[in-house]
């Protein structure tokens, strides 16, 4: 395709809605072409980014939070999962009521050496079941009613970022968490492809044949402005990623890969605040056992080798580590020997800062369950965000969260 052509395909966005453009181009959610934005460098806040970083690690599909950290001395427990529930020789046991399933006994180390918070009971009001709607709801900080089209991370950019590689998550595509208003971070599964894909001779020439007054139109301008910063970034991030060294061997997987590739830009001291990373398939249906027990082994690999990794480096202690997943499961077993949708459950804050190692609250009641059969939640998952926020990337959280949330004391 010539640069004409290009160039004429760019031009007929022009008449298109800005927000509507980037909701509809194939550009705006590909590996490459994230939005970097026009008119973002002009809300950027004059505060530095400091070294401080946030890891964001989400198990998608709604882990099965109780299987995960296991009530073993509850009757209730027992009695709702009566060919699903892990007996209690099984269980790793950290306190006389709660202990880690078995495939988990790298985090039961972490946890051993004050290194782990474990949160119970998170959640929102007004749960919703739908993994991509909870999936939204986490990723844009919104109510349970409410439909945002920034993330939190996203948003985080709009006021307080100066790059797109600021935010990275590892993968080809970005996930809303990431997207803000105006300024949206960048997704790279692997550098050396981004790299690659920034010196496509169509992509160049674009670039060679531009005009200064072309800056300055609508979508035109908005795009080049988008093309010319992703260059950039790939080519940072490239030469950070080479530049940047394990001391581990890490889980031949692709999470395993994920936080690999992580830690090698961590460790070569790249202008990145947030990163982001995903593990799939908790949506346990049917034979939760199995598939939840090898899941779980993959994440506590890949997370021992992480943080082994960081220590050896001497940047754990600059980074926080928050696992999530959209929502938890049903108390009560199914009959396909699985779990379905279900509302609160536990997320893991690890990190060298912690204020309130082990657990940080007590379990909800299984008794005393919802309308829908689950656990009832008593800290909301934005109060995390909040304190992450505030206490750890040391800004403002309520211009972020839109909202004040009351702060927890695990940072």
């Amino acid at each position: 395709m010539c640069t004409v052509n290009v160039i004429t395909r760019i031009s007929n966005v022009l008449v298109m809605d800005r927000r509507a453009f980037l909701k509809q181009s194939t550009l705006a959610s590909s590996l490459f072409f994230v939005p970097s934005f026009v008119k973002a460098f002009e809300q950027v806040a004059t505060s530095q980014l400091g070294y401080k970083r946030l890891v964001i690690i989400q198990l998608t599909g709604g882990n099965d939070g109780l299987n995960t950290i296991i009530p073993y001395n509850n009757d209730d427990y027992y009695r709702n999962r009566p060919s699903i529930a892990i007996q209690k020789q099984n269980v790793l046991k950290a306190t006389d009521d709660l202990g880690f399933h078995s495939s988990l006994a790298p985090l039961k180390n972490l946890y051993d050496n004050g290194n782990l918070t474990i949160i119970n009971n998170v959640g929102y009001p007004n749960p919703n079941r739908s993994h991509f709607r909870s999936t939204d709801i986490w990723q844009t900080a919104s109510n349970s009613n409410q439909y945002l089209s920034s993330g939190w991370i996203g948003r985080y950019l709009d006021h307080y970022g100066k790059n797109p590689y600021n935010a990275i998550e590892i993968d080809d595509s970005l996930s809303l968490a990431l997207k803000g208003e105006s300024f949206n971070g960048i997704a790279a599964k692997n550098p050396n492809v981004l790299f690659r894909t920034s010196q496509d001779p169509y992509f160049k020439n674009v670039l060679e044949h531009y005009q200064d007054d072309h800056l300055s139109e609508h979508n035109l301008g908005y795009l080049y402005q988008t093309m010319i910063s992703a260059k950039s970034s790939a080519k940072y991030i490239f030469e950070k990623h080479k530049a940047g060294k394990v001391s581990k061997d890490y889980p031949n997987n692709e999470f395993g890969n994920q936080l690999k590739t992580m830690s090698k830009l961590i460790n070569s001291g790249i202008e990145t605040k947030v990163f982001y990373a995903s593990l799939g398939g908790f949506d346990t249906h049917a034979r939760q056992l199995g598939t939840q027990s090898r899941l779980l082994e993959i994440y506590a690999e890949s997370i021992e080798a992480f943080v082994h990794d960081l220590k050896q480096q001497g940047t754990f202690d600059d980074t926080l580590i928050l696992t999530f997943s959209e929502f938890g499961r049903r108390v009560k077993q199914n009959a396909a020997n699985g779990t379905d949708h279900g509302a609160a459950s536990n997320l893991f804050i690890i990190g060298s800062q912690l204020k309130t190692p082990g657990f940080y609250n007590d379990l909800a009641s299984l008794s005393q369950l919802d309308d829908n059969g689950d656990l009832k939640y008593s800290i909301d998952f934005r109060s995390v965000y909040a304190t992450v926020l505030e206490r750890w990337l040391l800004v403002e959280d309520d211009k972020i969260l839109n909202s004040n949330f009351p702060k927890l004391d695990f940072i």
